[in-house]
Order: C-alpha cells, then sequence, then structure tokens
C-alpha cells in the first residue's frame, strides 16, 4: 500500500514543484507550494513521521503560507512590472549564487554531513522527545537563526507594506463633491 501511495504522490509533488517555478503569478506560484508541501506531509507519514507530517501541514502549509499569501496579495505583487532589472547584473548574480547553492548541496550530501548524528526514534516510541531533544540541544543554533530571519521577514515585508501605503495619495484629501466642468455653449 505505501507504494501505491508514494508513485500516486510523488508525480504531483514533482509536478507541483515545476509548475510552481514556471508560474509567472506569484499566487499561482504560492499555491502550487502549498500543494508540494502538503505531499511533502503525505511522505512523512509514509515514514512513520507523523509528528513532522502535523508539523508540515499545520505550521508550513498552514500558517507561514497563508502568511505569504496574503502579503503577496496585499502588496500586489502579483501586478506586471517593467521588465527592466533595477541592478545591472543581478539576474547572473542570482543564477551563479543558485548554482553554488546546489554544487554545496551536492558537496554536502556526499560527504554525509550529519546523516549519522541524529538519534533515530527511541525504543519506546516516544518521537515527539526524541524531535525536542535533538531539536534543542545539537540543532539550537540553526532553529534560533530559522527564528530570527522569520522575524526579519516579517518586518520587511511590513516596511514594504507600509512604504507603498506612503506613496499613495491620500483619499481624505479629495474633494467629496467634485464640481463639473463648464461647458461651452455653442450658438
Amino acid at each position: 500500500m505505501d507504494l501505491v501511495v508514494f508513485w500516486t504522490v510523488a508525480p504531483v509533488s514533482v509536478g507541483a514543484a515545476v509548475l510552481m517555478l514556471l508560474q509567472r503569478s506569484a499566487v499561482y506560484a504560492a499555491l502550487f507550494l502549498i500543494l508540494n508541501q502538503f505531499t511533502l506531509a503525505v511522505f512523512f507519514v509514509l515514514l512513520d513521521a507523523h509528528f513532522l507530517a502535523a508539523v508540515q501541514v499545520i505550521v508550513y502549509a498552514g500558517a507561514i503560507m497563508v502568511l505569504f499569501l496574503f502579503v503577496i496579495m496585499f502588496l500586489g505583487v502579483d501586478r506586471r512590472e517593467a521588465l527592466v532589472e533595477p541592478i545591472p547584473g543581478q539576474r547572473w548574480l542570482a543564477i551563479g549564487l543558485g548554482l553554488l547553492l546546489v554544487a554545496g548541496v551536492v558537496v554536502a550530501i556526499g560527504l554525509g554531513v550529519g546523516l549519522g548524528s541524529a538519534p533515530g526514534p527511541p525504543a519506546g516510541g516516544d518521537n515527539i522527545r526524541a524531535v525536542a531533544r535533538v531539536l534543542f540541544t545539537s540543532y539550537v543554533f540553526p532553529f534560533e537563526v530559522t527564528s530570527i530571519l522569520l522575524i526579519v521577514a516579517a518586518v520587511a515585508a511590513m516596511v514594504l507594506a507600509r512604504r507603498k501605503a506612503r506613496d499613495l495619495p491620500d483619499l481624505e484629501e479629495e474633494p467629496a463633491v467634485r464640481p463639473e466642468p463648464e461647458r461651452e455653449v455653442v450658438p
């Protein structure tokens, strides 16, 4: 049964990831990312990591992605913008940094960084305590860095929203009733 579920969900996961990358609309890309996160939760269930599956759905697909969708819709990121790069060479720098990131991940996987250090589930099956012990002892620094990055992202979204709101004309300054323009009388 696990193989049937895997081979049913795996193409959906890969398809959602590819469609997310190819979307021009930021809202649709975020929706495909939510679909991909749900499929990851199914994979966690198949691996008997029920706690991680619940966290994947509740925290990532539920809370964080809804926040992303709210920010995308609030800021109007979905509108078409000019295709002129504000910083010269920005696209090539992003491609180079992306390739460097992929190379770093490949090297890390090849070297097996951290694969043998995390303990498996305890014999008693108390998986939540094992996750908490590893998270708050061995991985406390990455956990705190992630929380700081999320706070910085939320503050940045608020600053961007405030700047957009400040640039808009104030509705209270416009008169409630606009005078009609004078019409020329033609004899």
